[in-house]
């Protein structure tokens, strides 16, 4: 027996130094349903390119317990042609119990080597895995628990020189960090924040950075620095429970020195001469779909990521992208429909996939079929957050999201001088989004500005509500169509499940009486709980309804720019 085991190891051993892939390591001591775990893979192969999958990949290949093949990209760490190179999987179990897998090799699209099939066990975990689309309304778990996005942009970390007019002091402070940030709206109820990739910020793809000593200039494929903070990122978001949109591009990357610095920019290494080759030019092309292979290989096991946006406000790209005449909206469609297809192959969790207009929409975009979510901006108009939502869902039967508002977008102006209008529309924006039909509530820009007034304690009452009505209505919605009866009175209401919400505000510079029409109750008298959001407490009040229906809160004026959330049973 002994004889025939030492046999065994030799021919292994002899199969193995003829090997590309030399050996595989699992450095988890154990793995764990809906956590990450990783492999370190020792290859032994020549390669001008290592993230060049046209040249080189390596896949790990999975069976799940349920017998579902997946086929997911590593990537390359560390190491020289020719040489044992360090290769990594990362990989988070969705199914627990017995998988089985190999690695693969392939070199100019053909397969080399693939490995001797191994196993392992994932076990049982309480966290609640990858989040997809659920309808109109919200997100879900993978365990099925419902999920509504409520937070803010934070979309990059303190800069070292600001161009801030009135805010410089406060954008360049050093708290204005993920670390802070993050914790600090996980500490107050919120869940979800949207962030960039830029050449300031998380440059994974630029090779020159600007304007931000947390990072490095590099001459390799992907930034060292980036990728580094790209990890400490998603880490961090793991660790809380916290789940983001990443934009994978911003429209400020095909401008001016942006452009002047990207990669794809063929005076830098790329392929295309101007911002319209990056979307036209095959080669342009197949140099993004790289990027994409990496964001997959080395961040795609994270649940943290709710989102891969492809671009920051893509319409302003197309206007203002440094080239003589607007980018063909045409190409940009077809870019996004080329980039999303690929995506959706090459990512075994199957992220969301979103991109994001300023305001101007593009033909076609909203109805590719593998973008996920569709998304616009929306500043100084926080009254048209309902009505837009309602209309693009209903156009194109897809959710929708406000990924930016505010009550100004020109940093130019010193906000001081309107704070209370900021904050305002900063609620505001957040309880429209609540009663209305997305799966991520308004996301505030400003950030600094906001943490420096204090209102990122203000999640902590919208989550309060948002959870009752998730748990009332069992993640169900219903908008419930009502009249208001006094002049600056808004109002709309959402019945989930037995109870109808009610979020009443008063636009007017005169308290008003609360009566409106149409609400969903035939009692004549009744008792309520209302919320006064400023007070953040419930009580109970008395309403009415009249022969003609009119429903009315007994003796209960509501104050100007004052909002109150109304629960009837």
């Amino acid at each position: 027996m002994k004889h025939k085991i030492f046999i065994t190891a030799s021919l292994i051993f002899t199969l193995f130094l003829n090997a590309q892939i030399q050996h595989s390591i699992l450095l988890n001591k154990e793995v764990n349903q809906y956590l990450k775990a990783e492999w370190n893979i020792g290859l032994n192969a020549t390669f001008e390119d290592p993230f060049n999958m046209n040249e080189i990949t390596l896949d790990m290949l999975l069976t799940t317990p349920s017998g579902k093949k997946i086929v997911l990209p590593c990537y390359f760490e560390s190491g020289s042609s020719g040489k044992e190179s360090l290769w990594k999987a990362r990989f988070t179990p969705r199914e627990r119990g017995a998988y089985s897998y190999q690695f693969e090799l392939k070199k100019d699209l053909k397969i080399v080597f693939t490995t001797t099939p191994l196993v392992f066990s994932a076990k049982p975990s309480k966290a609640l895995g990858f989040l997809s689309t659920n309808n109109l309304w919200s997100f879900q778990y993978d365990t099925g628990q419902i999920f509504r996005g409520i937070g803010m942009n934070i979309c990059w970390e303190s800069r070292d020189l600001d161009d801030s007019r009135y805010f410089k002091q406060l954008h360049e402070d050093k708290r204005f960090n993920y670390e802070y940030m993050i914790k600090k709206l996980a500490a107050n109820g919120g869940n979800f924040f949207r962030t960039w990739m830029i050449y300031w910020n998380l440059p994974v793809d630029w090779k020159k950075v600007q304007n931000n000593s947390r990072y490095q200039n590099s001459e390799s494929h992907f930034n060292e620095s980036g990728l580094k903070r790209m990890d400490e990122l998603v880490e961090l978001c793991d660790s809380l429970g916290i789940h983001f949109m990443l934009a994978l591009e911003s429209h400020v990357g095909l401008m001016g020195s942006g452009w002047e610095t990207s990669n794809y920019n063929i005076k830098n290494g790329g392929f295309a001469k101007t911002p319209s080759e990056f979307f036209s030019l095959p080669a342009a092309r197949a140099q993004y779909k790289n990027k994409l292979r990496i964001m997959v290989a080395r961040y795609g096991y994270s649940p943290s990521i709710a989102c891969w946006e492809f671009f920051n406000e893509v319409d302003n790209a197309m206007y203002n992208g440094g080239s003589d005449e607007q980018i063909s909206p045409e190409i940009v469609t077809d870019w996004h429909n080329e980039m999303s297809t690929f995506l959706k192959t090459i990512d075994p969790y199957n992220h969301i996939i979103t991109t994001s207009i300023s305001h101007r929409d593009i033909p076609g975009l909203n109805d590719l079929k593998n973008i996920d979510v569709n998304q616009r901006h929306i500043y100084k108009n926080a009254t048209g957050i309902p009505s837009t939502l309602i209309t693009y869902t209903k156009n194109h039967n897809k959710p929708y999201i406000i990924g930016e508002s505010g009550y100004e977008w020109d940093w130019s102006k010193n906000f001081n001088e309107f704070a209370p209008e900021m904050d305002n529309d900063f609620r505001r924006s957040l309880w429209l989004g609540l009663f209305s039909p997305t799966p991520v509530l308004p996301m505030s820009w400003w950030w600094e500005f906001f943490e420096n007034r204090g209102m990122i304690s203000y999640f902590e009452i919208v989550k309060k509500v948002n959870d009752q009505m998730i748990s009332d209505g069992n993640g169900k919605f219903e908008t419930v169509e009502v009249k208001p009866l006094q002049k600056g009175m808004e109002i709309y209401a959402v019945r989930c499940g037995e109870t109808t919400y009610v979020y009443v505000y008063n636009s007017s510079s005169a308290a008003i009486p609360i009566q409106f029409q149409n609400i969903d109750t035939n009692k004549v008298k009744g008792k309520l709980q209302l919320l006064d959001t400023g007070l953040k407490v419930y009580r109970t009040e008395q309403y009415s309804l009249s022969p003609e229906k009119v429903f009315s809160l007994d003796k209960i004026n509501i104050a100007p720019k004052q909002e109150l959330i109304l629960k009837i049973k």
